[in-house]
């Protein structure tokens, strides 16, 4: 497991903006309604999820499946790096593997996968985030991809 930081690192994001991006990472800990006041109604999330709806109430469902799959699940944020209006993002989310997901059913198996995403914010709220985060390594880590 990587090394813990207790405290992220925050350099040049405006209280505001860092507000709205750390209550959009809270409500997929466990409380997707958090999204009504961390982004905008017709957000943007890019890439959609397979069966993910657009919008703010499009996440909502995946949100649930998530918490669902990863009971556990925990964001960390490592660093926040950003100007007025626009946040990056680098975390790692943690969690146990007790329910499907991505048509892997229940492993048991502990994980951890960066994310790196990048956060669009006006009047306090995201309108765009872009986001990466290592699936293949997660696949790997529950057992779910061949090691050879």
């Amino acid at each position: 497991m990587t090394s813990k930081i207790s405290t992220p690192l925050v350099t040049g994001v405006v209280s505001e903006d860092q507000r709205a991006v750390e209550l959009l990472y809270a409500a997929f800990q466990g409380d997707p309604d958090l999204l009504d006041q961390a982004v905008v109604p017709n957000w943007e999330d890019i890439p959609l999820a397979p069966h993910q709806a657009p919008g703010r109430d499009g996440m909502k469902p995946l949100i649930r499946e998530f918490n669902a799959a990863f009971p556990d699940l925990k964001i960390t944020i490592r660093e926040m790096i950003g100007v007025p209006g626009k946040v990056a993002v680098r975390a790692l989310i943690t969690g146990t593997h007790k329910g499907d997901w991505f048509g892997v059913p229940a492993t048991g198996k502990q994980f951890e996968m960066p994310i790196h995403e990048f956060h669009y914010v006006a009047e306090g709220k995201v309108t765009h985030t872009w986001h990466l985060e290592d699936w293949f390594g997660w696949f790997f880590q529950v057992g779910a991809w061949p090691s050879n």
